[in-house]
């Protein structure tokens, strides 16, 4: 176990969940060529609009998360004004070849657009089978390489937050960063997510320090970081790691190690705020992090209960984004509302955690919070843009 401190389970489920949704749709699937969207089917936006939305209800290990996706998009149509959907729920029970069965059924039955599936690989197939079609896929994986042609992706990517987190630390006057990352799936492509962003932002990379992801792992590369930030003149650090791996451990040695958060910024690619004990971490105080819009996300959580009587699955609000979406461009009455050009209009959406939009290679930008740590509560210090075309954006 990485954690330095007692973390009960209840207080990491969600923080495991995304986790674990990151390794599944971390997949190294065929990645689909050319410019994300397809022409889409031409649809009367006088009838109800024939969506399908596939999730895997029979997978015993994502059933929990399928039920919790259907609630979702049923309360996004519940809240559509002027717009008709017709939702037809498909089960991929978690199994990219009958993912591509489902989708192609779906589109036989009538389907102009696919909402889901969860799964990476899963999403790929959808995308592949009904790409001839035209029909557009919004997958609720997170991984970009799955993204383009008429696949896109609805989860929250690592190089949305680290955009968002470089751009916000240059403006402070950080210009340089080494970052940290665990020798893994998740790992890798955060520190790619990471290293893009830099180029874009101007903030150099200063080095690259790797962990083997294990106790022992971290406990050997803190001296590493150390002198690698004294000797390369680094400003910040960037973590890849989550609250439920490595973040733990790395928020107490690494000051405890020398680099004090008062002169070295540390940055965080996961959220720092699930569970509570990490905004009491020494490395935390003065961090930066990213979070959805609060207000938007508790929101939704709040309708969600009231209409369902539990919590959302972390994952669900992507389900909700997908039909607000799709009930937005049906609203502008346009035969080609479910087009490429469409689906990926520069203003965007407003979805369960804000504004959000889909771009021209498939992935997604998110407008997101800049949060920190301030005498271990939590501190919104840039709030998540209303729209798109102002700060972080």
């Amino acid at each position: 176990m990485l954690a330095v401190l007692s973390i009960p389970r209840k207080l990491v489920h969600r923080a495991m969940a995304v986790l674990a949704f990151i390794v599944l749709a971390a997949c190294d699937p065929a990645m689909m060529s050319g410019p994300a969207g397809g022409a889409g089917p031409r649809v009367n936006t006088g009838a109800p609009i024939p969506v399908a939305l596939l999730v895997p209800r029979s997978d015993s290990g994502a059933g929990g998360v399928a039920r919790s996706l259907e609630n979702a998009a049923q309360l996004a149509l519940e809240s559509l004004d002027g717009a008709e959907i017709d939702l037809r729920v498909y089960d991929t029970g978690g199994n990219a070849q009958r993912a591509a069965v489902q989708a192609e059924t779906a589109v036989a039955e009538g389907a102009k657009i696919i909402l889901g599936p969860l799964f990476g690989e899963a999403a790929n197939a959808a995308g592949v089978a009904v790409a001839d079609n035209g029909v557009n896929v919004l997958s609720f994986s997170n991984n970009p390489s799955i993204a383009g042609g008429n696949v896109f992706i609805l989860g929250p990517t690592f190089r949305n937050t680290a955009d968002r987190l470089l751009r916000y630390a240059a403006r402070q006057g950080r210009d340089s960063v080494v970052i940290v990352h665990p020798r893994n799936v998740e790992g890798e492509f955060g520190k790619a997510a990471i290293q893009a962003a830099a180029a874009q932002s101007g903030v150099r990379v200063a080095d690259i320090q790797s962990f083997a992801f294990s106790q022992e792992g971290v406990a050997a590369a803190v001296p590493r970081i150390r002198d690698s930030i004294a000797s390369n003149g680094a400003d910040s650090v960037f973590l890849t790691s989550t609250a439920a791996g490595a973040l733990p451990m790395l928020l107490q040695l690494m000051p405890e190690a020398g680099i004090a958060p008062d002169t070295t910024q540390y940055l965080g690619l996961a959220r720092w705020d699930v569970p509570a004990q990490i905004l009491s971490m020494p490395g935390a105080q003065g961090g930066y992090f990213t979070l959805a819009d609060p207000s938007a996300a508790a929101a939704f959580e709040t309708r969600y209960r009231a209409r369902f009587g539990a919590d959302p699955h972390p994952l669900a609000g992507l389900a909700f984004d997908g039909i607000a979406a799709i009930g937005a461009l049906v609203r502008q009455g346009r035969s080609d509302a479910l087009s490429g050009r469409a689906l990926t209009q520069g203003s965007g959406f407003r979805g369960a955690t804000g504004a959000f939009r889909l771009r021209p290679d498939g992935t997604n930008e998110r407008a997101l919070a800049i949060a920190t740590v301030r005498n271990n509560q939590l501190t919104i210090l840039d709030p998540a843009p209303s729209g798109f075309g102002g700060a972080g954006f």
